[in-house]
């Protein structure tokens, strides 16, 4: 059976959301990436406005993400440059607490993170699918960028744990030595 939208614009959540391609599915997980950045925000302490003034830049940059393939390319370097010096900001904070593999905890905003962490790699999967089995040309600052908000999501897990007081359990692998 082939979905197709009726005349009940209603019922049409997307105008893609019928096609056969992974473009759609990375759209819809930069899109869930966008709302797991607005729930952070939301549940940033007032105490932490270096953390909200960089997150607040950072989710439009979802949404920029999110139409750079199927429209025009929206991430530039300077893009790329500034969250590296944000990154490296905050790695500064945490020095000595990013050498060990940590079970991801933590109360709100913490969980959120680690939930646009994800989003970040399953939009880095999609692009390389889109890539490699759909021949789609996808310019690599869109994997660098995806790459390094997930790297940017984890550090601020661990700076706002331990601006909190709190201390990831270590995760040590039985699978890997």
């Amino acid at each position: 059976m082939t979905f197709k939208f009726g005349k009940n614009f209603d019922e049409m959540c997307y105008p893609f959301m019928y096609e056969q391609s992974m473009l759609c599915d990375f759209e819809v997980i930069t899109d869930e990436l966008c709302g797991h950045i607005g729930a952070v925000i939301s549940h940033l302490p007032e105490d932490m406005p270096d953390i909200a003034a960089d997150l607040e830049q950072i989710q439009p940059l979802a949404f920029h993400v999110n139409g750079s393939i199927r429209g025009r390319l929206a991430i530039a370097e300077t893009d790329i440059q500034w969250l590296q010096g944000r990154l490296d900001h905050y790695r500064v904070e945490v020095a000595g607490r990013l050498e060990q593999f940590v079970l991801p905890r933590g109360t709100p905003p913490v969980p959120q993170l680690h939930l646009a962490r994800s989003a970040c790699k399953k939009a880095i999967r999609i692009m390389v699918r889109l890539d490699q089995e759909e021949g789609k040309e996808i310019d690599m600052v869109l994997p660098r960028i995806c790459n390094m908000l997930c790297n940017f999501f984890f550090v601020l897990t661990l700076v706002i744990n331990q601006r909190r007081g709190l201390v990831e359990p270590e995760f040590v692998s039985r699978s890997y030595g």
